[in-house]
């Protein structure tokens, strides 16, 4: 994939900036700045796609997540973004779907088996779930996994298993 040229990597990194700082608004006004020739990059696509979940516009950030799968489905956060994107409008069966299909492309990312479970968690099957944290924690150690599903929601149903880890 071909690197960004100045100025739109100017823009990028700026918008990047932004939505660090939480300010939807200003990346979007340096995102309009960037040339045509970059509107389809796959880091210019992944940007968008933050700042529509930011922003809580799940079908853009949908289409954003579809866009960097067609464009790079080489990177797993095409399919991640896409999932995640699907369970944040109430889909979470298709975000199932969708991530299990490509979790055997990418056995080596921590994000796929921890999202998997929460969507299966949310679906009600926990052994299921259980066998995902499993494999999150292979991938990234059981205090970052811990840590990370105190605070997730989509995980309560696990939260003493999680625990006792």
């Amino acid at each position: 994939m071909r690197t960004l040229d100045y100025p739109d990597r100017h823009f990028v990194r700026a918008a990047e900036g932004w939505l660090e700082l939480g300010d939807s608004a200003e990346a979007a006004r340096e995102l309009r700045q960037l040339t045509k020739a970059a509107e389809k990059h796959p880091d210019v696509l992944e940007l968008r796609w933050r700042l529509y979940a930011l922003t809580r516009q799940w079908d853009a950030a949908l289409a954003m997540a579809r866009a960097v799968i067609t464009v790079a489905p080489e990177r797993p956060t095409g399919w991640i973004h896409q999932s995640y994107s699907l369970h944040e409008l109430k889909r979470t069966d298709e975000a199932w779907e969708q991530l299990l299909a490509a979790a055997s492309k990418f056995p080596e990312d921590s994000v796929i088996p921890y999202n998997l479970a929460c969507y299966a968690c949310q679906l009600g099957d926990l052994l299921v779930a259980r066998d995902w944290i499993q494999r999150a924690v292979k991938l990234l150690g059981k205090a970052e996994i811990k840590s990370m599903a105190q605070s997730d929601g989509d995980l309560a149903p696990l939260r003493d298993y999680i625990d006792g880890l």
